[in-house]
């Protein structure tokens, strides 16, 4: 396959095209490098410093673009000569702000997360149309994009089994005797949708762009729901320094358990935002790779936007620190303290939350569980890079209120 990685000096995007080349795939990889520009503007870095996009690219024998999608003059006009010139088979679109905090900064901020994110992927669907109609784009969405309802979540679309005791629409009734039949007549529809941040929000809209270029012009799209990732390595970015991929641990940039991780190397306490009842869908970023070859290998029909939930596990968020916290006290010989603080998020901190991941697991997805000896692992690779840590970016700068 021809594969086109958007986004691909990212912390996925960059193992995504180490893998599919590892594979034996014709890979190019796209990038503006505006997250590198962001870090810059915001003071923070990742925790072992990286060569250049170009270098990298070098290094990996990986042909590259760097153009910004959303330029208003050029964007679309450089993204239809890539096509033209790559004809990408598949098109893994990961070229997108993707923190949460930075978009709830500021109105800069925000409107920066909304036009880089959706004007981008319309960009995207455009060239597609234009240009390479037969390629699947696979999307790199969120779980983030449905909140946290009261009720069972699906693989993005409600199920015919919907009507029933759990109806996904007590509050609005569907109209439907669930005693009388069994299948909803909402079945079908996208799943409902209550994202809890300005970036989330940013997916919502291309989830549903990506839908009505499906519907309207016949494309073919996989929308990966991605839960949040951690880990620091792949078997690809371990055969060489100039291989690693960006590693966050920042309150802007640095998922949750990465996060932990580091403050437990650095000996400070692990920042809980509220009680921690909050419960989160993970996977390990080895899983994130072969989600995406899974999805890349078994297109859906043309014309079809099909989604998946890519998660393997599910955790609150004090069960996370209370790991780190045993794990991390068996790798560094010394206490870890856990610390609870007033929540800056706008967040329900207990709440119901059921997702399903059936959609990949049918297709053969096997996954790497967080267990005692992945930690140590991962707190083990920080602790060896410990004097990049920059204590005074770990605590949280941006509230939502």
């Amino acid at each position: 396959m021809k594969v086109l990685i958007l986004g691909g000096d990212g912390y996925l995007g960059w193992p995504t095209a180490l893998r599919f080349k590892a594979l034996g795939h014709d890979v190019r990889v796209l990038d503006s490098c505006v997250k590198r520009m962001v870090e810059k503007s915001e003071g923070v870095r990742p925790l072992v410093q990286l060569p250049d996009f170009g270098e990298r690219c070098y290094y990996a024998g990986l042909d590259k673009y760097d153009f910004d999608l959303t330029d208003p003059e050029k964007g679309y006009g450089q993204l239809r000569g890539v096509f033209k010139d790559f004809e990408p088979d598949v098109i893994v679109h990961y070229a997108e702000q993707p923190s949460a905090p930075y978009s709830m900064k500021d109105v800069y901020a925000c409107i920066s997360t909304q036009y880089n994110n959706v004007i981008g992927t319309l960009n995207v669907l455009w060239a597609m149309r234009d240009v390479v109609p037969d390629a699947h784009l696979i999307k790199l969405g969120t779980m983030g994009e449905y909140g946290t309802p009261d009720c069972d979540i699906p693989d993005g679309y409600i199920e015919k089994e919907a009507c029933g005791p759990s109806c996904y629409f007590d509050d609005y009734y569907c109209g439907q005797d669930p005693e009388d039949e069994d299948e909803c007549p909402m079945a079908g529809l996208p799943f409902p949708k209550s994202p809890h941040s300005f970036y989330h929000l940013s997916k919502v809209h291309d989830s549903e762009n990506i839908r009505f270029a499906c519907n309207v012009w016949g494309l073919r799209a996989t929308d990966l729901n991605q839960g949040v990732v951690y880990g620091v390595e792949t078997k690809e970015t371990r055969k060489d320094p100039a291989f690693r991929t960006s590693f966050h641990y920042d309150s802007i940039f640095g998922t949750v358990l990465n996060r932990f991780c580091v403050q437990a190397v650095a000996g400070h306490n692990l920042t809980v935002y509220g009680h921690g009842g909050q419960k989160r869908s993970f996977l390990n970023i080895e899983d994130t790779l072969e989600c995406v070859r899974i999805a890349a290998e078994n297109p859906p029909e043309k014309g079809r936007m099909r989604v998946f939930n890519q998660f393997t596990e599910i955790f609150s968020i004090i069960e996370l620190a209370k790991l780190v916290q045993e794990e991390g006290e068996k790798v560094l010989g010394r206490r870890v303290y856990i610390e609870c603080l007033n929540n800056p998020r706008s967040e329900q901190e207990d709440h119901y939350y059921n997702p399903s991941n059936k959609g990949l697991l049918g297709l053969g997805l096997k996954p790497k569980v967080l267990s005692g000896g992945v930690l140590r692992g991962i707190i083990g690779y920080i602790d060896r890079y410990h004097d990049g840590i920059d204590k005074k970016n770990i605590m949280p700068k941006v509230t939502w209120k």
